[in-house]
């Protein structure tokens, strides 16, 4: 489906696309953020080139699941990904680990005071259809990258600051009140009671998790690794999406990776114990190799307690779907019912209270 040109109305136009624009292709991303005023693949005379708009909060729109702020330590800071860009900071933070960003073609205010990212537009395999052995090796790329930036993660103001803790405070908001009852709804009968009474109590307790991965060791993150923002060009792993950027802990991203792979229906749930593993080992073989002296089950801890605390709105939210049966708007999701999606996320709901458990564990 094309956009109508009029729609995007570039400040300029890089030589990559050149004048006058034929195509403008609306590319998939998550809605919810307050901060993306739209992606396309925009093809000109010359070729093709991927425009992304960062919006200013203060843009008018509805409101938003994921609101930005002017504030540059805020989890959502509507200019952070340019800054990265710009800066070469994106380009750079993992490239010798082979780690790669697409090139930047150009960056520029709007007339609406937003800004517009002009990208290189990256060919190559998406994330989805990788092979498990292949985010098993992005991962150990991702392990040797961040033990380069272990307790170093650089003091530049606009990189996120306990992004982790701002986005659990704000699910809340998304969250809002779960009834009870919803825990008992039939739809909900493939869970089990125990998994279940997991998942209630990790939300009631979510600062527990959320405290130990915050005294993890720390690195410098992605906060948005999943296969959505994951190209294989020619071997290498190209990562995209650098809205959130900044201080974590080790292993948070490749919790992330873990458990977004599933949400939506997307990788098959039988691979969910495979990747688990696979990625889990490659980042610490990562690790290790780029010259991490920590122990193993620190990581493992760090990895679980951040999975957990981010994951901790995820089994109510889809209780609360399936009492309505109505899974809401999405950009991304594959499943066609609630019932449906309740059935096929059994593991991973099971894997999150599973983590949970150990959080707690490890606190005591």
């Amino acid at each position: 489906m094309s956009a109508n040109v009029t729609d995007i109305n570039p400040v300029s136009l890089p030589a990559a696309v050149g004048a006058p624009i034929l195509d403008a292709e609306p590319l998939r991303h998550g809605q919810a953020n307050a901060a993306t005023g739209g992606i396309w693949r925009v093809r000109g005379p010359a070729g093709t080139a991927i425009l992304k708009v960062a919006r200013l909060p203060a843009a008018a729109d509805p409101p938003k699941a994921f609101p930005t702020s002017d504030e540059p330590s805020h989890w959502n800071y509507w200019r952070r990904e340019a800054l990265a860009y710009e800066t070469g900071l994106a380009a750079t933070a993992y490239a010798g680990s082979g780690i790669t960003t697409p090139d930047v073609l150009a960056v520029g205010a709007r007339l609406d005071g937003g800004v517009e990212l002009w990208l290189a537009d990256v060919s190559g395999l998406g994330g989805f259809a990788w092979p498990v052995a292949r985010l098993a090796r992005f991962a150990y790329e991702l392990g040797a990258a961040q033990a380069g930036w272990a307790d170093r993660v650089p003091s530049t103001p606009w990189l996120s600051r306990r992004w982790l803790a701002q986005y659990v405070a704000q699910a809340q908001t998304w969250l809002g009140h779960v009834e009870p009852a919803a825990w008992e709804h039939p739809n909900l009968e493939p869970w089990p009671e125990q998994v279940r009474a997991s998942l209630r109590q990790l939300w009631a307790h979510r600062d527990r998790p959320l405290a130990r991965a915050e005294a993890a060791d720390r690195t410098l993150c992605h906060l948005d690794v999943w296969p959505a923002n994951l190209v294989d060009d020619a071997a290498a792993s190209v990562l995209l999406d650098w809205s959130f950027v900044g201080e974590g802990a080790v292993g948070e991203d490749i919790a992330n990776l873990i458990v977004d792979s599933f949400t939506d229906g997307l990788m098959d749930i039988a691979l969910l114990p495979e990747l688990a593993e696979a990625a889990i080992g490659g980042y610490l073989a990562g690790l290790r190799d780029g010259g991490w002296a920590g122990a193993d089950d620190a990581v493992r801890s760090a990895i679980h307690a951040s999975g957990a605390a981010k994951y901790s709105w995820f089994g109510p939210a889809m209780a609360a779907r399936a009492a309505r049966d109505d899974l809401g708007p999405s950009s991304y999701r594959a499943d066609t019912s609630a019932a449906d999606a309740i059935r096929r996320l059994t593991p991973l709901v099971t894997l999150i209270a599973e983590w949970a458990e150990r959080a707690e564990r490890a606190e005591r």
